[in-house]
């Protein structure tokens, strides 16, 4: 009888961990792919720069994809007063220490940080995106801005160009370029 009772247990348990386990996995999201470039800061005149050159306000929506630390939604909300930002960013550092950053900037709610695919992920209520991205990744963007701007809508790159795409302004911040387009393409 006392073998049986042992056994009975042992089952239990087993059953509860599996139980717990597959509740843990299931709870969790989905991987995510690997990141398409590697993480490197725009510096903060940059920044400004560009959040300048898309004449960003109070009635702008800011999405800055692969957002990486969050400096430039934050920005755009603390020193553009834009009305909200979404930083997008695959990598999961990169989404803690942008909301590190965004706990220390005192912004309210009015900036998030969404660890996904920017490929993925919905811009259609941007007014302004921005961009740190290689130039295939920018070109790659296009048919994701056909699909979801809004004519008006503010495009702004550090850095790399859209191929053909003759940007409307270009300027050098500290020696860096940074362009700008209005979708749609022309």
């Amino acid at each position: 009888m006392r073998f049986r009772s042992v056994i009975l247990a042992v089952l239990f348990s087993t059953v509860l961990v599996a139980d717990a386990t597959r509740a843990q996995t299931t709870s969790q999201p989905a991987q995510l792919r690997s990141p398409d470039v590697i993480y490197v800061p725009t510096p903060p005149e940059v920044v400004e720069g560009m959040l300048k050159l898309a004449k960003v306000g109070l009635n702008d929506v800011v999405y800055d994809l692969g957002s990486g630390d969050g400096r430039i939604p934050i920005a755009a909300v603390q020193m553009f007063k834009a009305k909200s930002a979404v930083g997008i960013d695959i990598d999961p550092q990169r989404i803690r220490e942008a909301n590190e950053n965004l706990r220390k900037a005192s912004v309210g709610d009015r900036v998030r940080f969404l660890n996904q695919d920017l490929f993925e992920t919905s811009i259609s209520d941007a007014t302004v995106v921005t961009l740190y991205l290689l130039p295939s990744l920018n070109l790659k963007l296009i048919p994701k801005f056909q699909k979801e701007l809004k004519p008006g809508v503010r495009i702004v790159s550090h850095a790399f160009d859209m191929g053909d795409w003759v940007p409307e302004q270009t300027i050098e911040v500290d020696g860096r370029r940074v362009f700008m387009w209005t979708w749609p393409k022309k």
